[in-house]
């Protein structure tokens, strides 16, 4: 049984975010604060095992790990260990998306933290989903509904453990923070501040119709170079 704060931001806002994916959501962003034109998402590409899923959109539950070298914590700690990290993934704002750096370095993803176990687990936690640059498994067995998007797929875990969560992590060239805010499709991932979310879905649907006028002409069996220039002059004068 997990438990969840009062969230920063109102459910309803979490849950217009969600109707657009985030190609969109990084387009509304560059209306609304075009000074993070250059940060704040995914520039690597990511493997997605689920495309077809719909966008995830929650607060981070940050952890770094590695599977390269063995833990050096004794048994008991490494169970206490565990146990304090399913604590921390389980509580906090609600929904949850778990973002994990692999810091093996030259062997980011030699090991999967996460398969059919993992996917279970914190999908029961309160989880939506992960964006991690490490591997996952396990595929044909993955928790129904729970969105992947990870470096690689691979079939061992090798020596995996969390060597530490809560902190600050960069997975795919996004720098994330525990609680930060993350919309995520099979596209990547984006960090959206607090002050600016409830901005970005009306930013959205002005991205829409000005590319409307340009999609119904190129769609359009009329399609002419003088109609293009046209619907260009029309769907900049949308504001």
């Amino acid at each position: 049984m997990t438990t969840s704060a009062s969230a920063p931001l109102p459910a309803s806002v979490l849950e217009a975010l969600a109707r657009y994916d985030t190609p969109t959501i990084c387009n509304a962003m560059e209306i609304v604060a075009p000074e993070r034109r250059l940060i704040g998402y995914t520039v690597k590409p990511l493997v997605c095992p689920f495309p077809t899923l719909p966008p995830i959109v929650g607060y981070a539950r940050t952890v770094a790990i590695r599977s390269v070298l063995k833990s050096g914590l004794s048994a008991e700690e490494q169970s206490k260990r565990r146990i304090e990290y399913y604590e921390y993934v389980g509580t906090g704002f609600g929904p949850r998306i778990s973002v994990i750096q692999d810091i093996d370095g030259p062997d980011v993803g030699y090991g999967a933290f996460w398969g059919e176990v993992q996917s279970n687990v914190h999908k029961a936690l309160g989880c939506l989903g992960v964006i991690t640059d490490g591997s996952i498994r396990d595929i044909p067995q993955w928790a129904p509904g729970f969105q992947a998007l990870a470096g690689s797929i691979g079939p061992s875990h090798a020596w995996v453990h969390a060597e530490s969560f809560g902190g600050e992590v960069r997975v795919a060239g996004m720098t994330v923070r525990s609680d930060d805010l993350i919309h995520a499709d099979s596209h990547g991932a984006i960090v959206i501040p607090y002050e600016i979310a409830a901005k970005l879905p009306e930013a959205a649907e002005l991205c829409g119709r000005r590319e409307t006028p340009i999609l119904d002409i190129a769609r359009s069996k009329d399609f002419t170079l003088e109609k293009l220039k046209d619907a260009l002059k029309r769907s900049a004068e949308i504001h």
